[in-house]
Parts: structure tokens; sequence; C-alpha cells
């Protein structure tokens, strides 16, 4: 379960830093039943990630950016600004420790952090989606299924907009002189016929 959650969270890695690229980010081809049993995992590991984005917001208003070991470093350390920092990054130090011991892998943990767990910071749950896939596996015929992340591979349903039926809308279509001569001459018709009719 460790070896699939890490391996879908690397899928969304740089292509430009690994020679091993992924063919699609955030998605990964396994049975329905270790995608089933997987999910949580990943979910709860999103989970606590997206809850350390404040914290980390927080730590990185309070944070420095010279480099370590310059003089501008030393006397931020030795300010109360270092230790206003020190507890603010607290919480994202122990979340990035308890994914760590869930997935086991520190690469996988990074790109959780950064990259994964901004991206839903909106969202309260529902990262993952699994799509039944119909061939299924050659060997022993196991039902194959997609593990991937929501919101890069959705669907987007178009609807067709109802046409609108105004009186501006409809336009009268202009008629030639003749075809109006002949709607005259019928309406005359028609009325001569309905005289008739009461006579």
């Amino acid at each position: 379960m460790r070896n699939l959650a890490s391996a879908l969270i690397l899928t969304e890695r740089d292509a430009e830093l690994d020679d091993n690229e992924p063919k699609v980010k955030g998605r990964i081809v396994t049975t329905i039943s270790k995608a089933k049993e997987v999910r949580p995992l990943v979910e709860k590991c999103v989970t606590i990630a997206r809850r350390s984005q404040s914290a980390q917001a927080s730590a990185d208003e309070l944070g420095t950016t010279s480099d370590h070991g310059s003089e501008q470093w030393k006397s931020w350390r030795a300010s109360d600004q270092w230790t206003n920092w020190n507890q603010a990054i607290a919480p994202v130090v122990a979340a990035r420790r308890r994914c760590l011991r869930l997935l086991g892998d520190k690469q996988a943990v990074g790109i959780l952090f950064d990259d994964i767990a901004p991206r839903f910071s909106d969202r309260p749950g529902g990262y993952t989606r699994i799509l039944r896939l119909a061939k299924p596996r050659l060997g022993d015929a196991g039902t194959r299924a997609i593990l991937e992340f929501v919101g890069v591979h959705d669907r987007v349903v178009q609807r067709s907009e109802k046409p609108a039926f105004d009186d501006e809308a409809i336009e009268e279509v202009p008629q030639s002189d003749e075809s109006a001569e002949e709607s005259e001459a019928q309406a005359e018709q028609a009325d001569a016929d309905e005289t008739d009719d009461e006579k």
C-alpha cells in the first residue's frame, strides 16, 4: 500500500528532473481491489498535508529569505522572530513526519506538501477517483482500474443552451410587393367567403 500511494504521488514530479517520466501525471493503473484499499491512505495523507497549509503560510510570513549562515540570517536567528517562526513551523514539521511514517518516501512527501496540497486547499475531501477499465489484466484476467487525482482529467459536460423565444428575437421577414398583394387578395377573398356564409 505504501508503494502504491507513493507511486501515485510521484507521478506528479517534474519530468525535467527525472529520466523516468510518467505517461500521465496523477494517475496509476492497478487492480480494482488494490485501488480501493490504497485510496483511503492517499486521502488521509492529502488531508494531513492540506490542513498544514495554514501553518505553512503563517511561517512563511515570519521567515527570512537571506542565505543560511549570512549575517542577516544570524541576526534573524538571534531575534524573537525566529522563536515565533519556530512555533509556527512546528505543526508543518509534525505533519511531514506523520506523512513520512505513512508513505515511507521523502520525495513523495515533498511533492505532496509542495504541489498536491495547495491544489486541494479549497476541497474538503474526495481527492481521488477510481475508474474501472473494461480490458482485464493479461495473465490472470484481474479487473484493472485507474486511480487518479481529481481536478486534472475531469470531463467537462457542455450543456446546450435553450433558444430564446422573445418577441424581440423573432424578426418579421420582409415580403416582396407581389407576395404582399397576393396575401391581401387572399385576405379579401376570405372576408368575402365569410360574408357569403353568413347570408
